[in-house]
């Protein structure tokens, strides 16, 4: 079963408002986005796409790079989510496109787009179609820069060991549910394969037309009341099941009451660069 924010309420105003207010409140978005920013080599380019944009955290960092002559499109299935980032971030170079990620090359002209940015979306998508796509808009030597949750990814960053001094708070959350509530966890076979190691994703890419030329493990750093924050988010917020979001938040004060606020937190990331090739000569 797919988690809840796979695919719902990301069109909600409630969400959509809260997501945005945390990508501008805390440095995780900032920091991922400004990480795949800069691994798309921006300086040169003239037509960037941010995929699965959101509210536009990832829009913004990527206008930061760009040389005032280039454009981004921002590109999302949500328009709730498009609504608040067209309130809160104008910027002339800056279009929105409302349609699924699937649907990137209807938008696109081909061939034209000189990047292609997905932050910490792409395990939403149907992935082959996506990179389908991102190959048919893609010019020649143009890169496709995405990542993908540990969890998904099937990896795990050393410094996600190294700094864990006890349970992580989605940990701490369903040992209060159960406590508390008499949860039970849905169980997940120890041998279940993650979605999107990074094997599959290089077939993928690879059947799409796209190489991969880099490919990283990486560590987001930050803290559990950043944590705590990004929880509060409804769309993310735990545990799954037949909870209102009043529950789930008691859930959450009770299992951060359990922690020290800026004790450490790692989540780890597979970052992907992939690139159209260049024509022969």
């Amino acid at each position: 079963m797919a988690p809840q924010d796979a695919v719902l309420g990301w069109d909600e105003d409630t969400n959509a408002e809260a997501y945005d207010a945390f990508t501008r409140a805390h440095p995780m978005y900032d920091a991922t986005s400004r990480d795949l920013a800069c691994r798309a080599h921006l300086a040169d380019t003239g037509l960037v796409v941010d995929l699965c944009g959101g509210a536009g955290a990832t829009a913004r960092a990527i206008l930061e790079l760009l040389p005032d002559r280039a454009r981004v499109v921002s590109v999302d299935n949500a328009a709730a989510m498009q609504r608040v980032g067209r309130r809160t971030l104008t910027d002339a170079r800056l279009t929105w496109v409302t349609a699924p990620a699937e649907q990137l090359a209807d938008h696109v002209p081909t061939g034209s787009a000189d990047a292609v940015v997905c932050n910490s979306a792409i395990w939403k998508t149907d992935t082959a179609a996506v990179f389908a796509a991102v190959a048919h808009i893609l010019r020649p030597g143009g890169r496709f820069v995405f990542n993908i949750g540990g969890g998904f990814a099937g990896v795990r960053h050393p410094d996600e060991q190294v700094v864990r001094s006890g349970p992580s708070l989605n940990a701490l959350i369903r040992q209060v549910a159960a406590r508390d509530h008499g949860y039970t966890p849905p169980s997940i076979a120890a041998d279940t394969p993650p979605k999107l190691p990074l094997e599959t994703v290089t077939k993928q890419l690879t059947a799409a037309g796209l190489t991969v030329i880099d490919a990283e493990i990486t560590a987001q750093h930050s803290t559990m009341a950043e944590k705590r924050a990004w929880l509060s988010i409804p769309v993310f917020a735990r545990p799954e099941g037949e909870f209102t979001h009043d529950q789930r938040m008691e859930i959450l004060d009770a299992a951060y009451a359990l922690t020290t606020p800026d004790a450490p937190a790692v989540t780890s990331w597979l970052v992907v660069v992939a690139q159209r090739p260049k024509a022969s000569a």
